[in-house]
């Protein structure tokens, strides 16, 4: 609907214009609104207001709008006509998988389709999975299922941090359950200086015991290390697989980067395109560090050596990455980075998750992952289930604090706001089999009602909403909508009868709103990848 109001708007104002409409958050301000009044009034040094108000008259004559209106400063406001949401029921009823999806893929590919590099979770393999891994994870999945809804080939990928001085502190760790005095040696030549450094924790007990204590007293903390990087990645694979998040590539910066000596290769080339200067012994890029002056290479390099294979040799258009918020820091580094290989920084979005605190009986539950004090995915997702945990962590923008509330998260009442969602889709599903066969003629002339049509305003909304999250990534919005989109049901369920009342060719209407209402409510789960119940 919002593509059709910028049609009719782009077919009288001037060529180029930006415009912007949007659902309107009040009725009073019609069911959608533009500010594009504002937009022309620089360039035309008239009044906002004025123009909206032209605009306004102009596009009254439009088949679709019951009213159309300019509001003060500047802002036009559409009513729709009951005809018009009719016809949007019809295709809904038509499309039903494909209700939703389109073909016009957002700023990551600027009209066109894009083959998108999609990056997230990736945390350290020398831990399992937290539950704050647990944000970054069903955003990511789900912002790539909204990618591909509009279009854009999306690879789904997992950057195995399993090279460096955490892998050797893993080791170590471990190494320290069944030899301390081994340990104590190690630190005395090591700069590392103290125990205090070491990972903690009941999985280190557990990793030492599974790798065989006689056999860890022989080797060499980094070889240690190693295999336990082996074992926990196995473990995040399984907790990745019970969450229901799904990758394509599992990328071992070991194996792809440093074995096979891309990082050199890196190295030479940003030499090559200059930048790259020697000082105090190192060897620098901008104000990061490529090459310490112990000679050896940093994450720095190593990030760009993966974001060269991202982009130079696997030929992604776009990669996104979704970072923690203790990188938030690294963000412009690593924008300077890709353009000092030639790439415009512009094909590199980095989202940043902010941190999250558990909370229950109203107070936080602390966590420390170094400490050893943590609740892991698996615990969380047996504690709630997987639908409250997805639905719970993408409420919340990205950028955002949260709180992620875990007694509300355990309530099986519609006080839950995907308990909410859901037992809207079960109330249609339930109200579909009372009709069943379902009727094949309707007449949706008759859906008049205040709560019909606030329901078809909701309903219509679906690729509206999958569009522009795909443009600016705020999957937050489809959580809010299932929940409006719930409340409109719900309402309709409450104020309407369905089934039995009498009116044959009213009830064949209504039956044909639930069956759209299902097909909508069916699809925006599958995006969010939540479940689908058949009764609650």
């Amino acid at each position: 609907m919002i593509e059709s109001i910028k049609s009719k708007l782009k077919n009288i104002i001037r060529e180029g214009t930006e415009i912007n409409v949007n659902p309107s958050e009040k009725e009073e301000f019609g069911h959608y609104s533009t500010n594009v009044a504002f937009k022309l009034a620089s360039s035309e040094k008239r009044p906002p207001f004025e123009i909206a108000k032209e605009l306004a008259a102009e596009l009254s004559e439009s088949a679709d709008f019951e009213k159309v209106e300019a509001a003060p400063p500047g802002f036009v406001n559409f009513w729709l006509k009951p005809e018009a949401l009719h016809e949007e029921l019809k295709e809904i009823i038509k499309k039903k998988k494909s209700f939703g999806r389109s073909n016009v893929p957002g700023r990551t590919g600027k009209g066109q389709v894009s083959k998108v590099n999609l990056e997230f979770v990736s945390a350290n393999p020398t831990g399992p999975l937290t539950m704050a891994n647990g944000r970054g994870g069903f955003y990511g999945d789900v912002l790539a299922n909204i990618l591909e809804n509009v279009g854009h080939k999306v690879t789904r990928e997992y950057y195995v941090n399993d090279a460096g001085n955490q892998v050797f502190l893993l080791g170590l760790s471990i190494l320290n359950k069944v030899a301390p005095e081994k340990v104590e040696q190690i630190l005395a030549k090591h700069p590392l200086a103290d125990k205090a450094v070491l990972y903690m924790g009941a999985y280190i007990d557990a990793l030492a015991g599974a790798l065989g204590a006689g056999r860890l007293r022989e080797e060499d903390p980094l070889k240690i290390g190693k295999r336990a990087t082996r074992q926990l990645l196995r473990d995040i694979k399984a907790s990745l697989k019970k969450a229901g998040i799904k990758f394509d590539v599992w990328f071992s910066e070991d194996k792809n980067l440093h074995r096979k000596g891309e990082l050199k290769k890196t190295l030479n080339f940003l030499k090559k395109k200059g930048g790259v200067e020697e000082k105090d012994g190192a060897t620098w890029l901008g104000d990061g560090v490529l090459v310490k002056s112990d000679g050896n290479p940093t994450y720095f390099l190593a990030d760009l050596a993966y974001h060269y294979d991202k982009f130079i040799k696997r030929k992604f258009d776009v990669a996104i990455d979704i970072w923690g918020a203790d990188h938030h820091g690294y963000k412009g580094r690593m924008e300077k980075g890709v353009e000092a290989l030639g790439i415009s920084p512009e094909r590199l979005k980095i989202l940043i998750a902010q941190l999250v605190r558990l909370v229950s009986g109203g107070k936080e539950v602390r966590m420390s992952k170094r400490k050893g004090e943590f609740i892991t995915m698996d615990e969380l997702l047996e504690e709630v289930g997987v639908d409250a945990a997805r639905f719970f962590f993408l409420m919340h923008s990205l950028d955002t604090h949260m709180d992620f509330d875990l007694d509300l998260a355990k309530e099986r009442s519609q006080k839950n706001p995907v308990y909410y969602a859901q037992y809207a889709y079960v109330r249609a599903i339930n109200i579909l089999k009372r009709a069943n066969p379902q009727p094949t003629i309707y007449n949706l002339q008759l859906l008049t009602s205040d709560s019909e049509i606030k329901l078809m305003l909701e309903l219509v909304k679906l690729p509206d909403i999958l569009a522009q999250t795909a443009e600016d990534y705020q999957v937050h919005r489809l959580t809010k909508y299932a929940t409006e989109l719930a409340k409109a049901f719900h309402n309709f369920y409450e104020k309407e009868r369905v089934v039995g009342i009498g009116d044959k060719e009213l009830e064949k209407a209504r039956l044909a709103l639930v069956s759209a209402a299902k097909i909508v409510l069916e699809n925006l789960f599958t995006i969010l990848g939540i479940s689908k119940p058949k009764k609650m």
